[in-house]
């Protein structure tokens, strides 16, 4: 063919391109995502919908197969997937995903921890629910109007005569091309008062629909924490966000969840609690159940520790890490009465659906009217023939073509005189006479009623709110999600979550950590690498900070929890710490609040400083003692708060010099080189010939234990007091034997 003929259409790629995706998406916007304001449907689901009701599969017939009627819907209607289909049909038959389900089912029709879960349709059958009703009561009575199907050979209905606001009231989701819609399901009742509101007060805000519908009504429960503003710039809107979380009740050692947020799995809410149990981030609960039911579709049981437990914080960490809190995601998009989607605010939305429901009412007042005329009509042809029984007797036996003598004789119409010839023999009685004329009197009054309500707004509204209000009566139940605003749930910060079991920290001499569960254990009995053995150790709780101090005075800090066990070697201090130099570890303290610390040198100088003084998170630590030339730091050594006021220092030099005076004689500072401790003559000690040993603090009835090599001497209270003196004094020299000093210790008398 020639390129050049005028049949042939030129079209660049792109303009193709173009106008082929907006058809698609308007497609995908119109006939396939979005539901619309009329009857709250998508195409699929009205067409599963009247597919059902043209089978005779009514709420009160026999159900029947599920494919029959996924067969019957592509088969006629919606030429797509049929596993799509049926997914469609079974969401319709869950309870736990309509508010009011459209579809009664029978067989396994997929469960709250797995809405796919639903047996394959060959299996499943399927009926139309009661609320059904409320969709399909009029579709017979001219009121909606019918579109041929994708072929051509049957007629489906644009829309269903809602007779209620089924958009609101079962809620949708569905995502579109460039545009989604969430819509959360409702009350019947609250949604019905609504109406009759809107009806009664056309200039109603949503502030004032609010006072009948509260928010969204889960199918499953669970509690709605959304504050009352946010709920009203959602239906102010069109769009925001609800949350909602599970009711529990406390018991002594346990906690009984009842209902979960729409949509939540229980399995995943059980698999979410025991992943934080099993990483020992719940150390407050010991057991979970599952002892849901047929009673009691929802019953999780968390088993606590103790009732000392705060069951309302553990359940604020659960609600903010588990499916127990969940938000949804509203967005009132919507296919509006003029067949365009729109963001609908709650008052628009409402309106468009009454004025819908206004036209459904009115088409069908008017369909009935016709057929009340009609069938007057035809009544008063009857009448006719009754009045003149005989004429017409002889005009049916004599003449010809009895019809067209009929309508001459008696000027009656083709239609009154086919009903004239249609009547048998028997309805010639008497009787019968009598029942025309009531039925006329009867269909009268009836026309007179019905075009009253089509003459007068108010009468129509009012047949409006009767009918709401009987649907109401008739579908309505009591709301399952109450609405309160609650405390903002909070996880637990990571301090929370550790249990504060006594432990003992271990340092070895080349600066291994472990920590030891209790305080029984003897450190010095514990397996060292070659060449490693004990060094220092300190007692604490799981739940406290442990500082450690290097020779060069700075101080480092980790959490105790964070240390590992002592059934191995445990781990490096370099490799969690940064000293500088690699100055060595000389001791270790727990962090208790209102304690102090003393800190020295063995250049025989020192200070006391507030426990709080020692914490930083710097890995390359916090110099808290100044180091002169040549000097390291000495243990620290902890103070309980209270012990200050009566507390004695004992130091020690290598040459056996031993001097004891009040704590209190040191000053209290932040960090610094301090006060003179014991006089150890400058020059000797920095030829190296003589410095401060060891130190330690001793309570008045406690013995002071010195240790020279392998030899121990006990100095009991009353032999200290030739040791004390003033603080910087030389002190006095400890018994022969005794003289080479390499440690001070306190110990109980």
């Amino acid at each position: 063919m020639d390129q050049t003929s005028e049949n042939i259409e030129t079209l660049s790629l792109s303009q193709y391109t173009s106008d082929a995706y907006l058809d698609y998406s308007m497609y995908v916007i119109n006939d396939r995502a979005l539901p619309h304001v009329a009857d709250g449907l998508k195409p699929v689901q009205r067409r599963i919908i009247f597919a059902m009701s043209q089978l005779g599969l009514r709420s009160d017939a026999k159900h029947v197969k599920s494919a029959r009627t996924v067969g019957e819907v592509i088969g006629k209607f919606h030429p797509h997937g049929d596993s799509a289909c049926y997914e469609a049909m079974a969401l319709m038959a869950q309870p736990f995903s309509f508010r009011y389900p459209m579809v009664d089912g029978q067989g396994n029709w997929g469960a709250p921890d797995d809405p796919k879960s639903f047996a394959a349709m060959r299996y499943t059958e399927a009926r139309l629910s009661i609320y059904s009703r409320a969709l399909l009561a009029e579709l017979d009575q001219g009121t909606v109007d019918y579109i041929p199907n994708f072929d051509g050979t049957f007629e489906e209905p644009k829309l269903l005569p809602a007779q209620l606001p089924f958009l609101l009231l079962n809620g949708s989701t569905g995502i579109a091309v460039g545009m989604a819609t969430d819509i959360p399901p409702h009350n019947l009742n609250e949604v019905v008062s609504a109406c009759i509101h809107l009806l009664d007060k056309p200039k109603a805000t949503n502030l004032d629909l609010m006072t009948h519908i509260k928010g969204p009504d889960f199918p499953n429960g669970g509690k709605i924490i959304t504050s009352v503003d946010e709920i009203r710039e959602i239906y102010e809107t069109g769009r925001g966000t609800i949350r909602a979380r599970a009711i529990f009740e406390k018991k002594s050692d346990e906690i009984v969840i009842n209902e979960l947020p729409h949509q939540a799995s229980p399995a995943k809410v059980l698999e979410q609690i025991a992943q934080q149990m099993n990483a020992k981030k719940l150390p407050m609960l010991v057991d979970l159940r599952d002892e849901s039911d047929h009673e009691s579709p929802i019953r999780l049981v968390l088993v606590v520790r103790s009732n000392r437990v705060d069951k309302e914080r553990l359940m604020s960490h659960l609600f903010a890490t588990t499916d127990l809190e969940k938000t949804y995601r509203v967005n009132l998009n919507v296919i509006g009465l003029n067949q365009r989607p729109a963001v609908l605010n709650l008052s628009s939305m409402l309106k468009q659906w009454l004025q819908y429901r206004s036209d459904v009412v009115t088409r069908r007042l008017e369909f009935r009217l016709e057929k009340i005329l009609n069938r007057l009509h035809i009544l008063d042809g009857l009448l006719i023939a009754y009045l003149n029984l005989d004429e017409v007797i002889r005009i049916i036996r004599e003449e010809d073509k009895p019809k067209e003598a009929l309508v001459k004789k008696f000027r009656l119409s083709e239609a009154q005189a086919n009903s004239i010839l249609d009547l048998r023999l028997r309805h010639l009685a008497r009787l019968e006479e009598l029942k025309l004329t009531s039925e006329k009197e009867e269909l009268l009054s009836e026309s007179k009623e019905i075009e009253k309500v089509l003459g007068s707004k108010s009468r129509l509204k009012s047949l409006l709110k009767r009918e709401l209000q009987e649907l109401a009566r008739e579908f309505g139940d009591d709301r399952r999600s109450p609405i309160g605003q609650v405390e903002e749930s909070k996880a637990f910060d990571e301090e929370e979550l550790i249990s504060n079991d006594p432990v003992t920290i271990i340092v070895s001499e080349r600066g291994w950590v472990r920590s030891a569960k209790g305080h029984e254990v003897d450190p010095s009995e514990l397996t060292y690498r070659d060449g490693d053995g004990f060094r220092h150790f300190a007692r604490g709780k799981s739940n406290e900070l442990a500082l450690f101090l290097d020779a060069s005075g700075r101080f480092y800090s980790t959490p105790a929890y964070s240390l590992p066990s002592a059934r191995g070697q445990g781990e490096p201090l370099t490799g969690r710490f940064k000293p500088r130099d690699g100055a060595d570890f000389v001791g270790i303290v727990m962090h208790k609040p209102g304690a102090h610390v003393l800190l020295s040198s063995n250049a025989g100088f020192g200070f006391i400083a507030p426990v709080e003084e020692m914490i930083t998170k710097n890995k390359s630590g916090k110099a808290c003692i100044s180091i002169s030339k040549g000097a390291v730091s000495l243990a620290p050594i902890m103070i309980q708060s209270g012990d200050l006021d009566y507390l004695k220092v004992a130091a020690a030099t290598n040459l056996g010099r031993l001097l004891i005076f009040d704590l209190l004689a040191l000053p209290s500072l932040s960090k610094g080189k301090g006060n003179k401790i014991i006089n150890i003559p400058s020059g000797s000690f920095k030829s190296g010939e003589e410095w401060m040993v060891s130190i330690d603090v001793l309570k008045p009835e406690e013995i002071l234990l010195v240790k020279s090599g392998n030899r121990d001497l006990k100095l009991k209270p009353t032999e200290l007091d030739i040791f004390k003196g003033e603080r910087a004094n030389r002190g006095r020299k400890v018994p022969r034997g005794f003289q080479k000093i390499d440690e001070l210790t306190a110990i109980p008398k």
